[in-house]
């Protein structure tokens, strides 16, 4: 984009914003040169769904005012005389072409001028309903060769709804990451009950693990069911208390019980 255009349109957003009938510089890059005769064109289409089967026209206030040849137009391309304005018979859709031009001396691009010549918020016309406007290179025959599309707000401050949108979107995905962090935290084993042995007094604490997915589960499961399993057999064989027997022969005496030398 030329510098005088980058404050209006949004790299981030794909969307130009532009003032009521003030020329917008659009420029053109092409892979390989087209057929002789090629032509641009541009139409202007609503963005939802709910409305992209409406045609996008002027508002009556505006095509009043206008006492120029295709009045109910939205977009205009401005300095060039073969410019030519169509209705399409089925659709009954808008648009504007003008023959392809190569690129002048030392430039990549061949740039057209576009007008917009309804504000976005107009009432009967957009009435605040957004639109994207689609830019197709196309042969003589009607092909299409190439086709981009970008949105566009028509309004009285183009660089402050510009600044204000993207200040918008990013706040927005800060906080798409921050939801998407919060469900992605690990779980964390909690403790939920505590058994204390009557035997030796120690605590054995039992966890409850959230796991994701059966296979996981099974897994985490088998290891555990062996576990368990370990610790039974382990208390199976240890061995019992004996009764120490005395090295000399001498009979162990019990408590209370008098030796026979008394």
């Amino acid at each position: 984009k030329k510098k005088h255009l980058e404050k209006r349109y949004s790299e981030s957003l794909n969307k130009l914003y532009c003032q009521l009938a003030k020329t917008s510089p659009v420029e053109v890059l092409v892979a390989k040169e087209p057929p002789l005769g090629s032509v641009l064109r541009a139409t202007a289409v609503y963005k939802k769904a709910e409305h992209v089967a409406d045609v996008v026209r002027r508002c009556p206030h505006h095509q009043n005012e206008d006492c120029k040849n295709k009045n109910n137009h939205l977009i205009r391309i401005e300095g060039s005389q073969l410019a030519c304005y169509h209705e399409d018979l089925g659709t009954k859709r808008h648009s504007v072409t003008v023959p392809y031009e190569r690129p002048q001396l030392g430039s990549e691009r061949t740039t057209i001028l576009l007008s917009f010549m309804c504000n976005s918020s107009c009432m009967g016309g957009m009435n605040r309903r957004p639109i994207s406007t689609i830019l197709t290179l196309e042969t003589p025959d009607g092909l299409v060769l190439g086709r981009r599309s970008f949105e566009v707000r028509v309004c009285a401050c183009p660089g402050r709804d510009r600044k204000t949108e993207e200040e918008n979107k990013t706040k927005s995905q800060a906080g798409t990451k921050d939801t998407k962090k919060r469900k992605s935290a690990p779980a964390v084993a909690a403790p939920v009950k505590k058994n204390k042995s009557s035997s030796s007094g120690d605590e054995e604490e039992v966890f409850v693990l959230n796991v994701r997915g059966r296979e996981r589960y099974e897994m985490l499961k088998r290891i555990n069911d062996g576990l368990e399993l370990l610790d039974k057999e382990s208390k199976k064989s240890k061995p019992k208390a004996t009764v120490p027997v005395p090295s000399s022969g001498k009979r162990l005496m019990l408590k209370g019980e008098k030796s026979e030398s008394e």
